[in-house]
């Protein structure tokens, strides 16, 4: 069958069993590794699994037509990331990926309206799926990891403390934090750095969670949130910050979004981006992770954005790749949503588990094999905003300790 010439092209490490719906093996072995197995429970899986792979895994998963025999759903798809990794280039891989890339513009079409549905699609989930696998402030974005085995917690607020040291943050100091999610990071900006923050979300659900919790710290008259799309705001900010949103706004906006980055700064102003990317130059998104997790979205290359950033007239001071930051921050967020299975279910059922556990551990292996990473940009009006030397963001970590987790109402 088709799938069969695939796998026999794609199996350089380990051995992969695949028993069909008929109840036949087939073994296909390369070097010595792991031996996984896999069950087709459909008969025309195969042809699907060989014409769109990057969907139709993720959906057999889903339904409960694939079957895992043998390992975790991890253990399969770190046995699929490692193999694609080790194979030649094909005429099967530019083709699977070129037909995204064809369509990519209207994928990512988000006008207002397109925007804020999508961002419902995800962020207004059950609001306690979120607390069952993040950490306690809710960061749902790479952590900065500066110790092997360090806690979650602890790297997500040194990534907080990170973000800070990059903005040169000073009291009193206005700053817009576009894509505020659950408002761990505007609160704890205002409590430890004592500026004024607005933040701006699309999700109505984060919203009602972040104006709670900023009542509750007794920051609410210098923290305020807004449901507001970045193209409807307005003002000048000293600081501007979006951390884990870029992905959100499609490539056939990029020039609308620096254009208001930097209507929006002061002349003096620094911004600073965190987004996912990849290493290996513009795609497309993964078709199944549009489908059910993120419609809408990419994460883009550099070669993506720079040029737009150019064109847009802004300064990029620095550029930091964070590698595999957000491999190790998946992996927790993983483990976690694992604990918290029969939970999760009793929200809302064994498929939409399915789906979750295969878009955390297929990210994580985007981020070990797959040439996706995380960058932070600054960007700033003036050529002398920020320091010569890249001194200033060590030393400013030393002098202050992680960014403490905001309170969070209950």
């Amino acid at each position: 069958m088709l799938l069969s010439y695939l796998l026999r092209h794609l199996v350089r490490r380990g051995t992969l069993r695949v028993v069909d719906s008929r109840g036949e093996t087939q073994i296909f072995a390369g070097e010595a590794g792991p031996t996984v197995t896999v069950r087709l429970k459909e008969p025309r899986l195969g042809r699907q699994l060989f014409f769109n792979p990057r969907l139709k895994l993720g959906e057999a998963y889903m339904d409960g037509t694939l079957t895992i025999e043998d390992c975790s759903l991890y253990d399969f798809l770190d046995f699929i990331g490692l193999n694609i990794m080790l194979a030649p280039p094909s005429l099967l891989r530019p083709l699977y990926n070129g037909f995204g890339c064809a369509f990519r513009a209207y994928q990512q079409y988000n006008p207002l309206g397109r925007a804020q549905k999508n961002a419902a699609h995800h962020y207004d989930l059950s609001d306690t799926l979120y607390d069952l696998f993040l950490d306690s402030d809710r960061q749902y974005s790479c952590a900065y990891f500066t110790a092997e085995d360090q806690p979650l917690e602890t790297a997500q607020a040194q990534k907080k403390r990170h973000l800070a040291a990059k903005l040169l943050l000073k009291p009193g100091l206005r700053v817009l934090d576009i894509g505020s999610g659950w408002g761990g990071l505007a609160l704890s900006l205002a409590k430890e750095c004592d500026v004024e923050v607005t933040g701006l979300t699309l999700s109505t659900e984060q919203l009602q969670v972040a104006r709670h919790r900023a009542a509750a710290a007794g920051l609410a008259e210098r923290v305020r949130f807004e449901l507001m799309d970045y193209r409807q705001a307005t003002g000048q900010y000293d600081r501007i910050v979006s951390v884990g949103m870029f992905e959100h706004v499609g490539i056939v906006h990029y020039p609308t979004f620096f254009r208001k980055v930097k209507d929006l700064l002061a002349e003096d102003g620094v911004a600073l981006l965190h987004s996912i990317g990849r290493a290996d130059g513009p795609g497309s998104t993964n078709p199944w992770i549009r489908k059910y997790i993120f419609p809408g979205g990419y994460s883009p290359a550099l070669s993506d954005v720079v040029p737009v950033v150019e064109r847009a007239g802004l300064w990029i001071t620095d550029v930091e790749v964070l590698r595999l930051h957000y491999a190790e921050t998946l992996k927790a967020w993983r483990e976690r949503f694992l604990a918290n299975h029969d939970k999760i279910r009793a929200l809302y059922d064994e498929r939409f588990c399915r789906m979750w556990e295969f878009y955390l551990a297929g990210s994580e292996i985007a981020f070990r094999y797959q040439g996706h990473i995380n960058f932070q940009m600054q960007l700033a009006k003036s050529v002398d905003a920020v320091p010569l030397t890249r001194d200033y963001i060590t030393d400013w970590e030393r002098s202050h300790r992680p960014l403490v987790v905001a309170d969070r109402a209950a």
